[in-house]
Order: structure tokens, then C-alpha cells, then sequence
């Protein structure tokens, strides 16, 4: 009998102990799914959508021209050629008829230095512009044989403007040649097929023996260089 009993007790036991065992395995796991279901508290932030970076407008789109300054846009107009110097001739005369002896006026005047040099100057005295020619300048003497001779460098045709001047120089003698003829007025022509125009010597008579003149410049120092 004792020993019915203390199988019996030992069977409660382990019964006992097995069900322990099984609610604290019961247990365990709900822990466990409880854990699996609340968020994780190191969990990472949602990421932003792809696409969500294109849909923003960039703040440099060029084709917004409304605001700033403008800079970086390029013109399209073309640039303003600049204008030939006044006086000059570039090959374009735009039209611009040959100056004829009338349309100018002159004066002629002894120079100091040079020595039996003179200096011519021509005005144009008209309203319009007109292209002078530089080398086919002729300067006679009343009573002498001939026009004078070209001296020193030929010059370039150029636009002589209202108002503006063009100086040539004038050697009515040379020191090595004896005589010659008193003169007080010359005759000027910008080109031998046209008629002359008689012009006094101011300072004058002078002497004439070998007289060359220089093609017109631009200048009275440049005209008397030679």
C-alpha cells in the first residue's frame, strides 16, 4: 500500500511539473509575437519617393527671364560696325562725286621755312562732301613754260569734308638756279583737263625759276616736309 501511494504521488508530481513547464512555454511565445508586432524603436524613416525629386522646378531653369539682371542671355543683334575716320577714303566713297576745282577755295602764302616755299590751302567751301584727289593737283605760273613738278611722296585720295582743308607745298625756287620771273599770283586746277582758277601769293612776289608742288595731305606741316 505504502508504495501505491508514493507512485502516485510521484505521478502528480511530474504531471504538475509538465504543466509548469508547458505554461511557461505558452508563455514565451506570446512575449515573443507581442515583440513581433510592435514597431521596432531603431526602425528606418519611409524613403521619399522617386519621382518626387523630378516633379520640383529647378531655380536656375533658364527659360525663366522674367526676374534678375538678364545676365547670360546672348543678343542676337548684331554689333554696330564702326564708322570710317572722317577725311579718310576706305574704297566705299557711298556716292560722293570728285571734287572740282570750283567747289573749293584757296590761299596761297609764303612760308617762312621752308626757304622759297609756299603753302597752299584748299577749303571745301560747299555743303556736300566731295573725294579729293591727291595727286593730280597742277600749279602754273603766268608767263612761265610748264606746270610745276611733282615732289616727295603721292598721296592718297580721301573725302574732303564742308569746312575741312587739305594742304599741298609749293617750291616756286631753287637755290642753285639763276633768274627766274617775279610772280605774285599762281594758277591752281585740281585736274588739267579743268579750267584754272588764278589765286594771289599772299606775302608775296616771289621769285620763280623751278617750281614743284606736293600732292595734298591732310596737314600744313606734313604739305611743307618737302
Amino acid at each position: 500500500m505504502a508504495h501505491t501511494a508514493r507512485s502516485r504521488r510521484t505521478t502528480a508530481a511530474l504531471a504538475a511539473l509538465s504543466l509548469g513547464i508547458l505554461a511557461t512555454l505558452t508563455a514565451c511565445n506570446g512575449d515573443a509575437e507581442n515583440d513581433a508586432a510592435a514597431p521596432g524603436t531603431h526602425a528606418s524613416p519611409s524613403a521619399t519617393p522617386a519621382d518626387e525629386s523630378t516633379d520640383t522646378p529647378s531655380s536656375a531653369d533658364p527659360s525663366d527671364s522674367g526676374s534678375g539682371s538678364g545676365s547670360g542671355k546672348s543678343s542676337d543683334s548684331p554689333s554696330t560696325p564702326s564708322p570710317s575716320k572722317p577725311g579718310s577714303d576706305d574704297g566705299q566713297d557711298g556716292g560722293v562725286g570728285m571734287c572740282e576745282t570750283a567747289d573749293l577755295s584757296y590761299n596761297v602764302t609764303v612760308a617762312s621755312r621752308p626757304v622759297n616755299h609756299a603753302l597752299l590751302t584748299a577749303s571745301n567751301k560747299g555743303s556736300d562732301p566731295c573725294l579729293l584727289s591727291a595727286n593730280d593737283l597742277v600749279i602754273t605760273i603766268p608767263g612761265l613754260d610748264g606746270a610745276a613738278e611733282h615732289m616727295g611722296p603721292d598721296g592718297k585720295d580721301w573725302i574732303l569734308r564742308p569746312g575741312q582743308n587739305a594742304y599741298a607745298g609749293i617750291m616756286f625756287s631753287r637755290a642753285d638756279t639763276a633768274g627766274g620771273k617775279s610772280a605774285d599770283k599762281m594758277e591752281v586746277a585740281l585736274a588739267a583737263s579743268e579750267a584754272p582758277t588764278t589765286v594771289p601769293i599772299n606775302d608775296g612776289p616771289v621769285t620763280v625759276n623751278d617750281g614743284q608742288v606736293t600732292s595734298f595731305f591732310g596737314t600744313a606741316e606734313d604739305a611743307l616736309t618737302y
